[in-house]
């Protein structure tokens, strides 16, 4: 029998601060997407850990956020953490935050399979609710990823449920 697989997309971000609210604006687009059963979607804000919960109750998590990285504005890279040490080292405002509750699940023995789709800013220091013109452009792409992503997740899942066949 086929279980769903419990997945969460969290867009990270700060709203009010431009770009760097990259994650909740693509959270928000993705809401009105056609997603796989067993999608759920969140704007997460700055995170922190108020979002532990969130974080030990999916099996996968697929996260969006803004990153300073010196890669040019709307470069867009997956990674898989797997440790704090693992995330970019220039994680926008919220950096402290997400590294400290990777370790706090690591330390549970809860820590799910983290995707992470960062986003390169150039800087903290816009305000506003408006992203940049090369971020904003890069919005469709990464949904696409995302998408692509979820596919295989689902294709995984589907491999390790398949009853052997004996030959």
């Amino acid at each position: 029998m086929l279980h769903e697989r419990k997945i969460l997309i969290l867009g990270i971000g700060n709203y009010l601060m431009g770009d760097e609210g990259i994650g909740v604006h693509v959270a928000n687009r993705l809401q009105n997407e056609i997603l796989p059963s067993g999608v759920d979607v969140l704007d997460g804000g700055t995170g922190g850990f108020h979002l532990l919960s969130y974080f030990e109750g999916y099996e996968t998590l697929i996260l969006i956020d803004a990153t300073l990285d010196n890669n040019p504005n709307g470069t867009i890279r997956l990674i898989k953490p797997k440790f704090a040490k693992d995330f970019p080292l220039a994680m926008s405002t919220h950096d402290i935050g997400l590294k400290d509750m990777v370790s706090a699940l690591q330390l549970m023995d809860k820590m799910p399979n983290i995707h992470l789709f960062v986003v390169s800013i150039e800087s903290l220091q816009q305000q506003g609710i408006e992203l940049t013109e090369e971020v904003e452009k890069v919005i469709p792409e990464l949904i696409k990823k995302i998408k692509t992503l979820l596919s295989e997740l689902q294709k995984e899942e589907l491999e390790k449920e398949a009853p052997l066949v004996a030959v």
